[in-house]
């Protein structure tokens, strides 16, 4: 930047008025550049584009290559998301990484291949995905304007849990739940020949974490050896994971059997009883458990967004003096118009006034007189010719600010949109605040209820 600004001020001459206006002109530039997304030519496809499947937590490349093997190690490489600000995921630049502006998400999980770079392959390496990792991606490839899309599904699973949620003498109603999944799943009842149970609809829930929680509860008779099986699929990402449980009767007491087989239902009916007591106390324990997760995430997400609110406070912050700069480039702007004025009004004064100066200074004889008058003409011609040239000269630096007005002013009005934008996001991330603090105090209140409900129990 420095060199340009020397480069202006070595063209713009000594004159103070004009380098006062190229100095102006340098910073509406350099201001213009920056707010400017560059982009040359009309891209083409370097290969169709692709959907990639995979699960949080593991490494995944995303493909991209050229079409004939040629060397682009020496060449530059944008990777990068349209939807996010800034979009940058990966930038090579001439022989090496270039990730000044990568986006905060993706440091320190990117990588490419200089031998691959060599054979023309442009595929990016992705560690530890994660489910905000989600989306498509654009690989582009400048020095031959040419470009290629990968889209990125990230998807989790988790197993299914199965509990007993009502029993009665002849039937058994089972729970499945199972949380923790994305893309959204769906949940299957079957028995051990594969055939579907009828079950009632299944509930979908999606948390602050864009993760699905998925329930359904069947209902089944109570016989020797029969089996259920809980399946929670996902077809997109090709994952399932599944649960059996194996539904038998439970203690019946037979008046007319011997002591001995008494004895052995009664402990059999004991151990039930202390296997119901525990499952009890896990579901209790789970219970609290889920609720503390769920705390967790809340705190979480509270972090999340306060951070948000924050980097937004001070892009406004920063969009404001940004704005402000460009109104006091305006005031610059029409000083130096008017001073150019005043300026171009001044000297046409004094050339009007140069006959009367050289009139009242030669009077003494005739031959005098007639040399006056003859340099006289010569003066007046040459004031004029300078006149036309600092006239015509004013006009052209006149349009010049003319135009940069406008431009600043479609500057400035484009930063207020933008402000403007950011001020709706800013109420929006407050809004989700408030959200979490209403969910977080509910959670708060539950505990309260269930402690004072075990006090009592006790």
């Amino acid at each position: 930047m420095a060199v340009l600004n020397s480069r202006i001020n070595s063209q713009c001459g000594q004159f103070t008025l004009k380098r006062h206006l190229c100095t102006l002109f340098f910073h509406h530039t350099v201001i213009l550049l920056l707010l400017t997304d560059i982009r040359t030519g009309q891209s083409q496809t370097v290969t169709s584009s692709q959907t990639i499947i995979t699960v949080v937590g593991e490494d995944v490349i995303l493909p991209c290559y050229l079409d004939s093997a040629s060397d682009a190690v020496s060449k530059s490489l944008e990777w990068g998301r349209p939807d996010l600000d800034p979009r940058f995921v990966h930038v090579w630049f001439e022989g090496q990484d270039h990730l000044v502006n990568q986006n905060p998400s993706y440091k320190g999980r990117t990588s490419l291949s200089t031998e691959k770079l060599k054979q023309g392959d442009l595929s990016l390496k992705l560690s530890r995905v994660k489910h905000s990792d989600n989306g498509r991606y654009r690989c582009f490839f400048p020095s031959e304007s040419k470009e290629s899309t990968v889209e990125l599904l990230v998807g989790s699973l988790s197993l299914p849990t199965v509990a007993e949620v009502n029993i009665n003498r002849s039937a058994v109603a089972l729970q499945c739940k199972s949380a923790g999944w994305y893309p959204e799943p769906e949940l299957l009842w079957m028995d051990s020949d594969g055939n579907s149970h009828s079950a009632g609809p299944t509930e979908t829930l999606r948390g602050p974490d864009d993760l699905y929680t998925v329930s359904s509860r069947v209902t089944v008779e109570k016989r020797h050896r029969n089996t259920v099986n809980c399946i929670v699929q996902q077809r997109d990402i090709n994952q399932s994971t599944e649960t059996q449980m194996h539904v038998s009767g439970d203690c019946v007491a037979v008046p007319h059997f011997p002591a001995d087989r008494v004895s052995i239902i009664l402990a059999i009916c004991l151990i039930l009883t202390a296997a119901a007591i525990s499952v009890w106390k896990w579901k209790q324990n789970r219970s609290k458990e889920r609720k503390r997760h769920k705390a967790e995430e809340l705190l979480m997400a509270e972090s999340k967004k306060s951070e948000e609110l924050q980097k937004k406070d001070e892009e406004l912050k920063d969009l404001g003096e940004l704005i402000n700069i460009l109104m006091k480039q305006q005031i610059d702007l029409k000083e130096v118009k008017k001073e150019l004025g005043d300026q171009s009004n001044t000297f046409a004064s004094e050339v009007e006034n140069l006959p009367k100066q050289f009139l009242e200074e030669d009077k003494n004889t005739e031959k005098d007189r007639a040399k006056g008058y003859m340099d006289l003409k010569s003066i007046i011609i040459k004031s004029k010719n300078k006149l036309l040239q600092e006239r015509l000269a004013y006009e052209e630096m006149k349009t010049n600010i003319e135009r940069h007005l406008i431009s600043t002013q479609q500057a400035c009005n484009k930063m207020r949109n933008i402000k403007t934008e950011a001020e709706k996001q800013k109420e929006n991330i407050i809004l989700q605040l408030s959200e979490i603090q209403k969910q977080k105090e509910t959670i708060h209140k539950k505990s309260n209820l269930e402690s004072n409900q075990e006090t009592l129990n006790i």
